[in-house]
């Protein structure tokens, strides 16, 4: 498993799988007990509809069991994206 450090991920573009893009990684999400990753927070583009998500402070939140890739930049799987209930 290759780890990457978290400052590495700072403001780094995300887009889903068609490459479209998606905005701007503010934060990550982790649960406390386990560490496990949770959530992207994401600075939204003004071309995404933030209505599919879960928004809070001008930001949505990504789970991050919908990352399919992270390089240059943050590859979301549209397929495993949940949208908000």
């Amino acid at each position: 498993m290759v780890k990457i450090s978290v400052l590495k991920l700072s403001n780094k573009r995300v887009v889903d799988s068609d490459g479209s893009e998606m905005g701007i990684l503010h934060n990550i999400v982790a649960e406390a007990n386990t560490g496990s990753l949770r959530e992207l927070v994401v600075r939204p583009s003004d071309e995404l509809d933030a209505s599919k998500f879960k928004q809070e402070d001008g930001y949505v939140f990504i789970p991050f069991d919908a990352v399919s890739a992270v390089k240059d930049v943050i590859v979301v799987d549209t397929q495993r994206i949940r949208v908000r209930a």
